[in-house]
């Protein structure tokens, strides 16, 4: 599966309801089973809560968004997330606006099962940001 940005996510940017420097962006961790589709309004199959995770993910911290006029792009950027000590396996992240209407914005595609066995399971984001809309 590729990389998603959710239409609910579009329709409430244009709207003016997600300011992604400001806004509380968690990132949550889910299982193969999730079969994502950009029409989604919620996610499931979520990573077992305990062995170091716990349920709604954790939040993308030091957030950002950049302009790119050379290359008509605009990039949003945050911290690499790490969960420490932990015994987790996943294949995509979701970034989702945290309120009480949790608006989905991206899933993100590891590329197949990544895990970690009481140790540290890290997102390390690109270096080029973690989404870039062009």
């Amino acid at each position: 599966m590729a990389n998603i940005i959710y239409n609910v996510y579009k329709e409430q940017a244009l709207l003016g309801n997600v300011d992604l420097d400001n806004d509380t962006l968690k990132v949550a961790l889910v299982t193969s089973s999730y079969v994502p589709n950009p029409t989604d309004t919620s996610f499931s199959n979520e990573v077992s809560d305990g062995s170091g995770y716990t349920t709604g993910g954790k939040v993308l911290g030091n957030t950002s968004v950049t302009k790119d006029n050379v290359n008509d792009k605009a990039i949003l950027d945050g911290d690499d997330v790490t969960w420490s000590s932990a015994t987790i396996t996943s294949n995509a992240a979701i970034i989702y606006k945290d309120d009480t209407t949790d608006v989905l914005i991206a899933y993100i595609d590891f590329g197949g099962d990544k895990g970690s066995v009481l140790g540290d399971f890290t997102i390390q984001w690109n270096t080029n940001g973690i989404i870039q809309l062009s």
